[in-house]
């Protein structure tokens, strides 16, 4: 087991571990236990009370968050003829088809996101075990594979997350820096929280959302009250 820093172990000891905490207090708690020493992201955990093997209780998806996340990520788009022009002109930072998946399939990972046009899916597959266990395949449910390429490459520029469910149910998501106003992260964290409801599968039985934190990057977690949201 990893030991905890004492920068750690002072901020938890200022968490009460069997309160939870509305919005406003659990945001400024956050941003007053933060001792990063740069711009620490805060991020949303949710545990969810669904069954990830069953196909219709898989929460998955992307949204572009109100104030965005305070990172600039960097787009590659798979795509050629026009798609490939459209991907440049509307600000992609890597455009390319074989050339392009070949350098990837060597290692070449400098990038946050990558998009892909329907008919290169074909190409881009083979690179299943390079993309995979970094998160970086294209997949419509996250809107990079897509025709619109311009839409893709806008939505990633202006703030997109992307959310996902792991084997136990829990979704981590990124709602902002530190340095964001309290009012900013809020809002990202309601317009997220809505989605998530939204989200809720038809077939989940029980209290859906079983646990709800907050945290900074270095920082304790703070149970959240989801009816404050």
């Amino acid at each position: 087991m990893a030991k905890k820093s004492k920068n750690f172990v002072a901020a938890k000891e200022k968490v009460d571990r069997a309160k939870k905490y509305d919005v406003a207090e659990a945001i400024a708690l956050a941003k007053e236990l933060d001792y990063a020493k740069f711009d620490a992201t805060v991020e949303v955990s949710y545990n969810l009370n669904i069954d990830v093997k069953k196909a219709d209780q898989q929460i998955r998806g992307a949204m572009v968050l109100p104030h965005g996340t305070g990172k600039t990520q960097s787009v590659v788009v798979i795509a050629r003829g026009e798609k490939a022009k459209e991907a440049e002109a509307a600000g992609a930072d890597y455009v390319g088809d074989a050339e392009l998946i070949s350098k990837i399939s060597d290692g070449w990972l400098d990038f946050d996101v990558m998009v892909a046009t329907p008919d290169m899916m074909g190409q881009v597959g083979r690179l299943g075990r390079v993309l995979g266990p970094k998160g970086l395949m294209p997949n419509p449910k996250t809107g990079t594979v897509t025709m619109d390429v311009t839409k893709a490459i806008n939505d990633i520029k202006a703030g997109q997350v992307t959310y996902r469910a792991d084997k136990a149910g829990i979704v981590n998501v990124p709602i902002g820096k530190v340095s964001f106003e309290n009012d900013k992260l809020a809002e990202n964290l309601k317009a997220l929280h809505e989605q998530i409801v939204r989200l809720k599968p038809a077939s989940a039985k029980g209290t859906y959302i079983t646990n709800l934190s907050l945290t900074t990057t270095f920082g304790p977690g703070i149970k959240l009250d989801s009816a404050s949201i």
